[in-house]
This record gives C-alpha cells, structure tokens and sequence, in this order.
C-alpha cells in the first residue's frame, strides 16, 4: 500500500499526458517539414508517392481493396492514436478536470463554438460550390499536440490555467470529432459485422462489470473490434474510442491518478508511442503536397480558402465569443488569464493538422486535387493561426492579476 501511494504521488497520466503532447508537437513539426521536403523536392517526390501507395496486401475489406502503407497508418496506426484519445477522453469525465460538472461548463461551450462557428463559416465560403459541402467538418478539429507543443515553447509565460482550459477543450473536440466521424463519414454499411462488433463490445463490457483488471483481454478485444469495424464500414479507427470506454479505470480524488488503475495504465503505455511515433508517422504521410505552380490563385479557391479562413477566423471567433457569453452571463467563469492570453489560446485552438488531414482524407477520398487543395488549405489555416497566436501571446505580460 505505501509503494502504491508514494507512486500515486509521482506519476500522473494529466501531468505525463502534457509533457509528451509538448515533446510530440514539436516532433510533430519536424515530420510536417519532412513531408513538405519530400513531395518538393525532385529526386524524392516519385519515391514519396510510391512509398505510401505502394500496395503491401493483404485484402482486409473489399471496399477498400489491397492494404498500402497509406491505409495501414490511416486506418491501422492511427486506431491506436485514437485508442489513446478515447482513454484520455474517459479520464477526463471519470477522474479529471472534467469530472466535476461545474469544470465541465466552459470547456464544451468553448469546444463546441469552436467547432460549430468554423463549419458555418467554411459552408458560407465552400458550401455552394457542387462537392465541397461534404468537407464542413475539416476546420472543425484542433490538433492539442501541435497546440500545447507551441505553449510549451513559450514557456512561464501561459499561465497553467490556459493550458489546462486549452487541453480541456481540445479533448472535447475530439469527442465531437469521433461523433462527426462515426455518423457522417461512414460507407455503406455491412450490418452483419457491425452486428459482430456490437457483440465483441458488449463482451469488453462485461468484463469491466466482472472486475477483469489486466489490459491483455481488452487490448485482444480491441483488435478483433478494429477489423470488424474496419469490414463493416464505420470507420475502424471509431474502434479504439469504443475499447477505451470499456477498460475499468480507478478514480483517485485528491492524487494525480492511480498506478493501479488499468486506464491509466494504457494511458501510459500508449503515450510514447504515439506522440513520437504514430501521430508523426501520419503527419508523413498525410502533410505532403507539391507546392509546383503554387499560386495565389490557388489560396483563392473556394475549398483553399474555406479550410484555411474557417480554422484562422472560425476557431477564434467561436472559442473566445463563448468564454465571452459564458462570463457575462455566469454560466461559467474566465480561467485565470487576462483577455489578450484567452484570445491568444483560442488563436492556437486554430491549429487543425492532424484532426483535419484525417476529416479530409475522409471527406474527400477519391479525388487528388481535392486532396491537395485540403492540405493547402489545412495547412495555410494552421500556420496563419500558429503564427498569431504566438504573437499575441508574446506581447502579454507573463504575470496577470
């Protein structure tokens, strides 16, 4: 008991959960930039696009034909990520910030301004073009590893507050981005592996009603849900979010988390590996587009345009007007920062990367130049956002009353 306790005090998933998000930001830069340099320059831009599609077998779903590297990352590795996210996402609700319904308030306003003021926006721009309404979802999402790595740069400067209030509504995007994926970028559904899948959830769950503690069976659970979802159409990666509300997990009031508890647990194991690793390896694969005849004319269009302002104009406007109506009518207090930090953090929450290349790819999956012109626009919206969000929070002064 006294090991177990000395350890609660010591090791916990929220406070591990930020330094690797930071680290694996900036990882997450770095592998961007690759891409970038991989799809431009001429001697590496055939073996770029060979590389990710050249086809590894072996045939796991009709629908999507023979396994490429692209799809193994896409709809294999990142299940993981997403496995994390859903771990994350139940810590949360269970044992964290929003645990208490009062802490809840502020952060699913914030998050689901944030998410419904760029969709709008990104239809007023987009929408009427025939095709382009289907995409309404990619400025939706911010991307907390690109987010919170930036903060981290900046260091004592974003009071803790913000940070926490920044990761509180990004893990609640998420869950609406899980909830966008699941109902609306699903294909044609085969109801009798779906129906499977129902099954080999129910039995994760009675496994947690049964007191099973060890990860083993839940991680084999997880594997077998991944193909049924995978063959049934839904997309596979909604998998890990389903697994990861099923494994138990031990509420710890009062201590950071609980080395026992078997959420926790995957949490830590899982974390590593995909901040440095997974999420890196998508943003490879999924950052590159050549830049050859790049042009204004080509920021201008409707798609380009639609991501990139939605995400730079849309996120800001959403987050920063709902801590506004929040405050002013009492719903739920500003966390502790000055007005100018809020507005620099919800600049940040502009940064799409790694949520919006994956709506994207959903959204558009059989057209190229669709393709493409979603990168540049994802990409054009995170950075404008990145940068003036680090502007603004440069000029605040590192201690607020």
């Amino acid at each position: 008991m006294t090991a177990r306790v000395a350890r609660r005090g010591t090791w916990s998933a929220a406070r591990d959960f930020l330094a690797s998000e930071a680290a694996g930001g900036i990882v997450l830069i770095g592998a961007a930039v690759l891409a970038m340099l991989a799809a431009n320059l001429g001697a590496t831009a055939d073996a770029y696009a060979g590389f990710l599609h050249g086809k590894t077998g072996p045939v796991l779903s009709p629908a999507l034909g023979a396994m490429t590297v692209h799809l193994w990352i896409n709809d294999g590795l990142m299940a993981l990520f997403f496995l994390l996210v859903g771990a994350e996402i139940k810590r949360e609700l269970v044992d964290g910030r929003l645990a208490d319904p009062r802490k809840r308030r502020l952060p699913f306003v914030a998050a689901a301004a944030g998410m419904a003021v760029p969709a709008i926006l990104y239809l007023l721009i987009a929408g009427a073009v025939p095709g382009l309404a289907r995409g309404w979802a990619i400025p939706a999402a911010t991307d907390i590893a690109f987010a919170i790595g930036i903060l981290a740069l900046l260091g004592s400067r974003i009071p803790v507050s913000l940070k926490v209030f920044l990761t509180a509504v990004a893990i609640v995007d998420d869950m609406g981005a899980v909830a966008i994926i699941a109902l609306f970028y699903t294909q044609a559904i085969d109801w009798a592996a779906l129906a499977a899948a129902a099954g080999v959830l129910a039995a994760m769950w009675a496994l947690n009603r049964r007191g099973v503690r060890g990860l083993w069976p839940y991680l084999a659970g997880f594997a077998l849900l991944w193909f049924l979802m995978l063959v049934s159409g839904v997309h596979a990666t909604v998998a890990g979010v389903l697994a990861a509300a099923t494994v138990p997990v031990t509420r710890s009031p009062g201590a950071p988390d609980d080395a026992a508890s078997p959420l926790h647990r995957l949490e830590h194991a899982l974390q590593p590996a995909v901040a440095y690793a997974i999420v890196p390896l998508f943003a490879f694969a999924n950052a590159g587009v050549s830049l050859a005849g790049l042009g204004w004319g080509t920021l201008t269009q409707p798609l380009v345009a639609g991501i990139a302002l939605a995400l730079f104009l849309g996120k800001q406007a959403g987050i920063v007007g709902a801590v506004a109506i929040a405050e002013r009518t009492g719903f739920a207090p500003r966390p502790g920062a000055s007005w100018r930090q809020m507005y620099g953090v919800a600049l940040l929450a502009g940064i799409g990367f790694t949520m919006s290349l994956f709506i994207g790819g959903l959204a558009f999956p059989d057209d190229p130049t669709l393709a493409d012109d979603v990168k540049l626009g994802v990409l054009a919206g995170s950075i404008l956002s990145a940068l003036a969000g680090v502007a603004v929070l440069l000029t605040c002064p590192k201690k607020v009353r």
